[in-house]
């Protein structure tokens, strides 16, 4: 395992704009804190936490409040219950990594990057790695 990286984009002449687009995601709220495994590994995650389910059938989890200022509920389901929400547009910087890496969250969690994916920033000490294939799907040029 490569030691995880501590990152900021906007100082990396590599990283581009981008832009998530608005996409649909099915969405449970977690009961009980728990693990989710994702594309990247394992991730912890809060009660009352969103676990997310794309639309490749990959699984995430969305801290509440993160999920409160970037989701809004899809036609026919009400806010706060599980069901379809969209994922208002945000703009992100991200760049592509051709190399095994490992990322560590602000909560000292470490998710584990493949050559090809990318590593996406949506603000100061918030950051996911993306695979390649989703991440074409669901961000657009900014």
């Amino acid at each position: 395992m490569h030691a995880p990286l501590e990152f900021d984009l906007a100082a990396d002449a590599d990283a581009t704009r981008w832009c998530k687009r608005a996409q649909a995601v099915q969405v449970a709220f977690a009961p009980a804190a728990g693990t989710l495994d994702t594309l990247e590994g394992p991730v912890r995650y809060q009660g009352g936490d969103a676990l997310m389910t794309g639309a490749a059938g990959d699984r995430w989890p969305v801290r509440r409040t993160v999920f409160d200022a970037r989701y809004t509920p899809a036609d026919g389901t009400v806010a706060g219950s599980d069901g379809v929400y969209v994922k208002l547009p945000l703009p992100v910087l991200a760049r592509r990594v051709d190399s095994t890496f490992a990322v560590r969250l602000a909560d000292g969690q470490v998710l584990q990057g493949q050559p090809g994916d990318w590593l996406v920033q949506y603000g100061p000490g918030d950051q996911a790695i993306v695979a390649d294939a989703i991440f074409r799907a669901t961000y657009g040029a900014a």
